[in-house]
């Protein structure tokens, strides 16, 4: 389902502000909400992670005006609504064990004054379980919690020489993470997205119940676009596009299951018609520049790795796997897969041409740390290699 404008009432970025185009991902909501309670999704950044907590949170609050006409309506039960508890660590930077207390704070405050909470507790663990169990009592059902990006503060700290803050943040989240467990008969439904997942030994340790869906084929489209989805909804805009290249540029990512193209990719396309490195250009991968070129990665082999699903399932502050960053990062994706006696074995390799294309040059840059030397040098290997010039190659 989903609502359509003819062609030049509006840009194609109002169309998508306004929701007048979307995707319907809501039959997958409906079973995630009734097949568990705790849940944990990885996808790279800019994937629709936020959005797919927003839907949650609407949803699970009973706001039937919102689903109008998608999959999900008929299904739901809307005599019910639950509290809600969203956090999002998406906005801003936190380069401290005392700037994460302080965001953990704000967030806690900021809910404490919606629902009309005094606050008890002095510590951070302490309000948080507080707020569950005042929500629960207040409104007499169970509370659903709504995690987004709970890595981001442990990622911001995974650079050169931040090991220590990163430890320490990790510890800091893992005590806030802990009340989840502690409040489980308060709880219906919790979701924790993030780009990367660290071990339960270092950060879940209380939380031994959490379903990672990140590979599960189920939902291995909840995020992104699958091309009969991008064919149907924005049909009138792809008129005269060379759907080859789309393709070719945008589609690729697998999370064991069917590939699904880069959403952001997509709609920033759409609205200027240029194919262009759009994903790639806003985030700067230092961390993984950096994890490279300590490793002495070799680069040609990136075409091709193998992990097994362990290692491409979790990684902690200081031990990160190659494969594994390269995976949750959205810098590499799954091939293939095979059975090695009892293990799982996953292939890896570029989702796609904007992938390869800008980590490729990025990690030139930092060879050779010269733009000028580094245009020179890919001008005149294309031009070699589109002659077919092996001299001069």
């Amino acid at each position: 389902m989903k609502k359509r404008l003819p062609i030049g009432v509006q840009t194609f970025s109002e169309i998508i502000r306004d929701h007048y185009c979307y995707v319907d991902k809501t039959a997958l909501l409906y079973q995630l909400a009734q097949g568990g309670k705790y849940f944990f999704i990885s996808r790279p950044r800019r994937f629709g992670k936020s959005l797919l907590v927003s839907t949650l949170a609407s949803l699970f609050a009973g706001e039937r005006e919102l689903f109008k006409g998608l999959a999900i309506e008929p299904l739901w039960n809307w005599s019910q609504s639950f509290p809600v508890i969203h956090i999002s660590f998406g906005g801003g930077v936190v380069e401290s064990r005392e700037a994460l207390e302080t965001r953990l704070s704000d967030i806690l405050g900021e809910h404490e004054r919606r629902y009309g909470f005094e606050v008890l507790s002095k510590g951070i663990p302490g309000r948080f379980f507080d707020l569950i169990l005042g929500l629960h009592k207040k409104f007499g059902q169970q509370v659903v919690l709504l995690i987004d990006e709970y890595d981001k503060p442990i990622l911001d700290n995974l650079v050169a020489g931040r090991d220590e803050v990163a430890s320490a943040v990790r510890d800091g989240l893992k005590g806030f993470y802990s009340v989840i467990k502690d409040s489980d008969q308060y709880v219906r439904f919790c979701l924790l997205t993030g780009v990367s997942k660290f071990s339960k030994v270092s950060l879940f340790s209380g939380l031994n119940n959490l379903k990672d869906i990140t590979l599960v084929p189920q939902y291995a489209t909840l995020c992104g676009y699958t091309e009969p989805e991008l064919y149907d909804v924005f049909d009138e805009w792809l008129h005269g596009v060379d759907k080859d290249a789309l393709r070719q540029w945008y589609n690729g990512y697998s999370f064991d299951g069917e590939r699904v193209y880069n959403p952001f990719d997509v709609l920033l396309y759409l609205d200027e018609r240029q194919f262009r490195a759009y994903w790639f250009e806003t985030g700067s991968p230092s961390f993984l520049i950096r994890t490279l070129l300590e490793k002495q990665a070799h680069l040609p082999s990136l075409e091709r790795m193998f992990a097994g699903e362990e290692l491409l399932s979790r990684f902690d502050v200081r031990t990160i796997a190659t494969e594994a960053l390269l995976f949750q990062t959205g810098y590499l994706t799954i091939c293939g897969k095979s059975r090695l006696g009892a293990r799982m074995v996953y292939e890896l390799g570029y989702p796609n041409l904007e992938v390869k294309m800008s980590l490729s040059e990025i990690m030139l840059y930092e060879l050779v740390n010269r733009p000028d030397a580094q245009e020179r040098c890919l001008r005149e290997v294309y031009q070699a290699l589109e002659a077919a010039d092996m001299q001069a190659l």
